[in-house]
């Protein structure tokens, strides 16, 4: 299993709508998550900061592949469609992220 971390900006006046969305998230995204073998999946909101951070475990054995099919995935790129524009990507991610992958610095079961 990986623990994987992400963070990502939340366009100032788009907090409701993304809480509303994420209060609802469509079965089909759901399904195409848990395919991907993503589990644990949580998002949490800090503001006034108005930044993500994204949560999940991967208890797959070849995260590219998956996540190469849940991208493929219909309900997930409308979800992609609605979502994406009340993001703030990090000036600072790395080229092709648009959540920027975080460094595990600590960990304790």
């Amino acid at each position: 299993m990986q623990r994987m971390g992400l963070c990502i900006g939340l366009k100032a006046g788009e907090i409701e709508r993304y809480r509303e969305l994420h209060a609802a998230v469509w079965p089909d995204v759901l399904a195409a998550i848990s395919t991907a073998n993503i589990r644990n999946y949580s998002i949490f909101l800090k503001e006034p900061e108005n930044l993500l951070f994204a949560y999940w475990e991967y208890v797959g054995t070849d995260f590219e592949r998956d996540t190469a099919i849940m991208r493929e995935n219909p309900a997930m790129q409308e979800w992609w469609k609605i979502c994406d524009p009340l993001q703030q990507p990090l000036e600072t991610r790395r080229d092709g992220e648009w959540w920027a992958a975080m460094e595990p610095v600590f960990f304790h079961p």
